[in-house]
């Protein structure tokens, strides 16, 4: 009788290793494919609906430089020297059309650049805010129109190439 008793008390059997191997296995299976689906989501771009020709945006036509002969100019002075101003300059056009309108008119041009700069101080150009203001003003001189009733011209951007204060 002891034997039976025996078998009845027995405690049931745990689930196998071959169970729980399968359910980690599992579990990793659709970690992996949840992690794969969010990247695909967030990574993937959608295409905009409508011809895709049009989505694309036309690139922007390259600059034009247009580079300036040197000048030099004397500066004004408060302290009774002599101070020079050699500068380079390249003007940054959108179009040939303004590059030959300012080939055109380019003795006019250097003489409103050559007025202004010999109006200067050699302290008003020192410092890097003094060069951002001298760009900023030649920008605007060289974008008047030369003839009565013309057009401005566009100059995206006005860049020194050389710049010595002596």
């Amino acid at each position: 009788m002891a034997s039976t008793t025996a078998n009845q008390q027995a405690a049931p059997a745990s689930p196998g290793p071959l169970k729980r191997i399968i359910l980690i296995v599992l579990i990793a299976i659709i970690a992996a494919g949840a992690a794969g689906a969010g990247v695909w989501f967030f990574m993937s771009k959608r295409a905009p609906a409508g011809n895709p020709a049009q989505a694309a945006p036309a690139p922007a036509p390259a600059p034009i430089f247009f580079p300036l002969e040197s000048m030099t100019v004397n500066l004004q002075s408060d302290d009774g020297q002599q101070h020079f101003l050699r500068i380079g300059l390249t003007l940054k056009l959108t179009d040939a059309k303004t590059q030959q309108e300012l080939t055109e008119h380019m003795p006019e041009v250097r003489s409103r650049l050559l007025l202004a700069l010999s109006n200067k101080h050699p302290d008003e150009l020192a410092p890097l805010e003094g060069k951002h203001a001298l760009a900023a003003e030649l920008k605007t001189l060289v974008e008047q129109p030369t003839d009565k009733g013309a057009a401005p011209m566009h100059v995206q951007d006005v860049l020194f190439t050389e710049f010595v204060v002596q």
